[in-house]
């Protein structure tokens, strides 16, 4: 597995940005993925290690996803200052013409993250995606900046990312909607409010479609914060991978639509906070305790 726009060694190749006065960093910023409903309120750890990330720098909500932003900004903005971040500044777009405006745009000057609220995430990728806006957010996260996510801010960040399908139910075929997200992490398909709303079918529907890819449920407030090909699970929930590499056989493309999915040999883990799971070798792993072991680890792989 590779994010997108990394060379084998990790460099960003995909910019199209105005070069800045900031001096590149070796390694893009952290990917924080959230299930959605993260605490605002309490201990606010997913909320925190985005605060972390940001090392005192601006944060650009990104309230796009939303028909009716209202609220959403003054939520975030009173749960970030708990936590010492008072540089937030909202982005939300009317229609894509909007990306070119220089206002918006000049938003993400010095900022050191990007957070994505929750609401339809097509709204995102139609209006975003291969625009000045996702230049900038590319921009950032290539300095080493922090890029988050939540519910359709989550599901934005991989490359093929599920829209509609039905929840709480076994997967019947032809019930998905799948469509290109922003492809900030690749080979993977991220479904959210994943045990809460009984998304297992739909994401085992997905991995059916296409078996090279990882799927990936999150629970709510619950987060994988990937780092390099490595991501590691905080919060209160779990998080489920379904790694269908494995698979024999399946009915995906014999059988009619709404008969119920078949599919053998899928291999699926479970991950609750102290896991982390890597994305290249497919395997989980306890997480290491410190940044010394942590580079050791990435040094040894």
């Amino acid at each position: 597995m590779r994010r997108a726009g990394a060379t084998p060694t990790g460099t960003p190749t995909r910019s199209t940005c105005p070069v800045t006065d900031r001096a590149p960093a070796a390694q893009p910023g952290p990917i924080i993925v959230i299930g959605g409903h993260e605490d605002k309120e309490g201990e606010r750890v997913i909320l925190a290690t985005v605060a972390e990330a940001l090392k005192g720098r601006k944060l650009v909500l990104a309230t796009v996803a939303s028909h009716r932003p209202d609220g959403y900004f003054e939520a975030y903005q009173k749960a970030f200052a708990g936590l010492g971040v008072t540089n937030l500044v909202e982005l939300y777009l009317n229609d894509r013409a909007e990306t070119h405006d220089e206002d918006k745009v000049s938003l993400f000057d010095d900022a050191g993250g990007v957070f994505f609220t929750g609401g339809d995430q097509l709204r995102i990728s139609s209006q975003v995606g291969d625009t000045p806006i996702e230049d900038r957010i590319r921009e950032v996260w290539a300095a080493g900046g922090v890029l988050a996510g939540t519910s359709a801010g989550a599901s934005v960040m991989s490359d093929t990312m599920l829209v509609r399908g039905s929840s709480a139910g076994s997967y019947r075929v032809g019930d998905l909607q799948m469509s290109p997200g922003l492809g900030l992490i690749r080979d993977v398909i991220i479904d959210q409010h994943f045990a809460e709303r009984g998304r297992i079918g739909r994401l085992l529907g997905a991995v059916a479609h296409s078996p090279r890819v990882l799927g990936v449920g999150i629970d709510e407030d619950t987060a994988i914060v990937v780092e390099g090909t490595d991501f590691r699970v905080i919060g209160s929930g779990a998080v489920y991978v379904v790694d269908g590499s494995g698979v024999t056989q399946s009915n995906i493309a014999e059988e009619r639509e709404e008969k119920p999915l078949s599919i053998y040999d899928v291999r699926l883990h479970v991950l609750t906070s102290g896991d982390a799971f890597d994305l290249d070798a497919r395997r989980p792993h306890a997480q290491p305790q410190t940044a010394e072991e942590r580079e050791q680890r990435r040094l040894d792989s």
